[in-house]
């Protein structure tokens, strides 16, 4: 298999996050903090491990910033539905993934209102313009991907955090297509709510996801309620991160697995691996865009202005079929509407695109005979 849908999730994963599943079931497999012997305690310094390292990579104040939670979109869940109240305004760019727009339409209902500031690629002067026209009076908080989910487009978060904080707005970043391979110091940045998955450009495993907090005393309100280890004779929840937000039993497995992710990343270095993808990126879109019949949704994916993600449809096809005649030779790519219209209605793909997404350990010779896959099923079809 050639796979190429890094995008959704990273593999094959490196050696030490499989090792460490495996030594997560055997040397740690007591509950974290709710006990006081030997194995519960060993299991809480490794968990404690995990969530330093991750203050580390980002920058954050320190490990109390650091929420473990079982994904990025429920990390993004807890930033939107604790921070806004009926009345609120949010501002949103137009590539944003449903993991933003869904929570937010389901809060529209209890009287939050929404604005889209449109992105304009490779031109931050143009995006921070359109988000300053977006603000109110009212606006709370601001949310953007760091990086399109669909086409690899980069947003200026840094930018834009510094002109949120000069209107009094909280920013919100969605790290999903990011975290792992543009740098990101939340303490320099600006950036107030990072929100990131474990399983992609972290390597670690699916289920697993973090919330870093710029400011641990900034108001939050919870998502869950429960069980914490810590305060129990209380029946309200804890009022300190990380375990205000981290009710019930932890992923530890997940938790062990992300912290050899990070310091895979953090040997090979976030601007190291970006560059490599890039170029591999670049590589086939090259290729691909010397084939008759193949558009491509955007200019090459290569930094500073975009993720080693490209998207592409075939003259006469729907994405679906292209998909499917690429799995049949071997390849994993991902089709259709990637969980973000409002990006392909940027993009003018409303019915879908193909993505492609190589990942560290994709290979020249893997890429090459994509190209040529891709090359012969457009022959048929035009034939």
């Amino acid at each position: 298999m050639i796979y190429l849908d890094n995008s959704a999730t990273t593999y094959p994963k490196p050696p030490a996050v499989r090792a460490a599943v495996v030594r997560a079931m055997t040397r740690y497999g007591a509950n974290p903090g709710r006990s006081g012997y030997a194995m519960s305690m060993d299991t809480a310094r490794a968990v404690y491990d995990c969530r330093r390292a991750a203050a580390e990579f980002f920058g954050a104040k320190g490990p109390q910033c650091v929420v473990f939670t079982p994904s990025c979109t429920q990390s993004l869940n807890m930033v939107l539905k604790g921070v806004l109240r009926p009345g609120d305004h949010v501002v949103v760019t137009d590539l944003e993934h449903n993991a933003v727009m869904r929570p937010l339409e389901a809060l529209r209902a209890r009287g939050v209102t929404v604005s889209v500031a449109a992105v304009t690629p490779g031109d931050s002067d143009a995006t921070l313009e359109a988000f300053r026209r977006a603000l109110g009076p009212n606006t709370r908080l601001v949310v953007c991907t760091q990086a399109s989910n669909v086409c690899g487009i980069r947003v200026p978060v840094e930018r834009i955090a510094a002109l949120c904080h000069a209107y009094g707005v909280k920013l919100c970043v969605d790290a999903a297509q990011s975290a792992g391979l543009i740098p990101i110091d939340l303490t320099e940045s600006g950036i107030d709510y990072l929100c990131c998955p474990g399983h992609k450009a972290l390597f670690g495993l699916m289920g697993t996801g973090l919330l870093l907090l710029r400011d641990p005393e900034a108001p939050l309100d919870t998502l869950i309620e429960g069980g914490t280890g810590t305060q129990s004779a209380r029946l309200t929840q804890p009022e300190d991160p990380p375990e205000r937000y981290e009710s019930g039993t932890l992923n530890v497995p997940g938790i062990l697995a992300l912290r050899e992710g990070l310091r895979f990343v953090a040997r090979r270095g976030p601007e190291t691996l970006w560059q490599e993808e890039a170029r591999k990126a670049d590589r086939l879109y090259r290729q691909l865009e010397q084939i008759p019949g193949v558009k491509l949704c955007t200019a090459s994916p290569v930094p500073p202005d975009f993720v080693p993600v490209l998207a592409f449809n075939l003259q006469g096809l729907e994405s679906e079929a292209v998909g499917a005649a690429l799995a049949a030779r071997g390849a994993a790519v991902r089709c259709g509407l990637h969980c973000a219209p409002m990006a392909h209605r940027k993009l003018g793909t409303e019915h879908g695109a193909v993505r492609v997404s190589p990942g560290p350990f994709t290979t020249r010779e893997q890429l090459d005979t994509f190209a040529r896959w891709v090359r012969e099923l457009s022959a048929q079809h035009r034939r």
